[in-house]
């Protein structure tokens, strides 16, 4: 009699409503990947990823996510390893100049540095996510950086820059949330406003930042005068797709389409939006929009119900590290940032991005599951 009552207050309290809006964004990413590319299997794989994803996250929602944190630094070690493993030429696969993928026979490839961000949060929750009185400590500080140090040195060296980028607000929300020192905070900003200028300085010397890198910033800063043939083809491809949309999308031209043209590069994954304001217009681009919000909203409202602060600090990093990538791919797509290569959450074509997702939201759920447990 107990158990069925338990399994009915689980059933009860899992969160259907997050389960459902970020399976309505993958579907109508999955539209968009079939507009941006009929002829290919990217939408088929991406309906299978979404299924295996919906499993894993329900078996991880079901599990308590206070035994998992325990176990945290054990899966952040072997998370490291497989990001020293995609370094070693023969086993990782290198694509467009980049080390970033593993091949699986019988099952495709996977990128080892979407999954590593879920045990990246895991790790800094367990070490923030004690009880604790005053501020945040140096010690403490160089704690929470080596934590982040580790996966992100690994991933620059494959070269994914891009990839690298989306870690850092992982440790920023976990520390703003941990009583962090306001005049650290403000001295940081400012130290590294104020050495961007002589940090790209260094990295155009030492070669860090490649040329075609330099030209994708000059094409953000004087776009009048970028090279729209050479460097600064992406970003403009990428306006004029968005601008062809108009309010209301192209219904019934897609085979005038930019992406189906083959003038709009990387449309099912980096430029997913473009083609998303392509097809549905005004319209389609702000709902995506007020989807993004609302599920963002629901794993906020899930954190602040959160029964202890590893809870809460797990579910604010991983809304910090999806609302960095939509911001990012976004600005991209728009012209506002320079093209990093930063796939847009639950919508460009990955098996590998959306199941590292969904395991991020079933942690979230399985907060929301234990929130009433002391």
């Amino acid at each position: 009699m107990m158990a069925a009552i338990f399994e009915k207050r689980r059933y009860r309290d899992f969160d259907w409503l997050l389960a459902i809006l970020a399976t309505g964004i993958v579907l109508f990413g999955t539209w968009q990947i079939y507009n941006a590319q009929p002829t290919a299997n990217y939408w088929q794989k991406q309906l299978i990823g979404l299924a295996i994803a919906l499993v894993t996250m329900l078996v991880v929602a079901l599990t308590d996510y206070r035994k998992v944190v325990q176990y945290a630094p054990a899966f952040y070690i072997f998370g490291l390893l497989l990001l020293v493993i995609v370094l070693i030429p023969g086993i990782g696969l290198k694509i467009n100049g980049q080390r970033c993928w593993i091949g699986v026979p019988g099952v495709g490839q996977f990128q080892p540095s979407e999954f590593v961000k879920i045990p990246t949060i895991l790790m800094l929750a367990r070490q923030f996510g004690k009880p604790r009185q005053g501020p945040l400590s140096w010690k403490e500080i160089a704690i929470g950086i080596a934590i982040l140090a580790l996966p992100v040195g690994l991933i620059l060296l494959e070269p994914d820059a891009g990839s690298a980028l989306t870690y850092f607000p992982l440790l920023a929300v976990v520390l703003f949330l941990s009583a962090i020192r306001l005049w650290i905070v403000i001295a940081a900003l400012v130290l590294g406003l104020a050495s961007v200028p002589t940090a790209y300085t260094i990295g155009v010397k030492t070669g860090f930042i490649k040329s075609y890198q330099q030209e994708r910033i000059k094409v953000i800063l004087d776009p009048e005068n970028a090279d729209r043939r050479g460097y600064g083809y992406h970003t403009w491809q990428s306006i004029l797709t968005v601008g062809r949309g108009r309010v209301f999308g192209t219904w019934g031209e897609t085979e005038y389409s930019q992406s189906r043209l083959k003038f709009l590069p990387e449309p099912h994954t980096d430029f997913i939006f473009a083609v998303t304001a392509e097809t549905t217009g005004f319209v389609g681009s702000i709902s995506l929009l007020i989807a993004y919000v609302l599920l963002l909203s629901r794993l906020f409202s899930n954190a602040r119900r959160a029964p202890d602060r590893t809870g809460m600090l797990v579910i604010m990093g991983l809304i910090g590290g999806l609302a960095f990538q939509i911001f990012i791919n976004i600005g991209m797509v728009l012209g506002l940032l320079p093209v990093i290569g930063v796939p847009l959450p639950l919508m460009s074509a990955g098996v590998s991005s959306v199941l590292a997702t969904f395991i991020g939201i079933g942690f979230a759920i399985s907060v929301r599951m234990r929130r009433f447990v002391n």
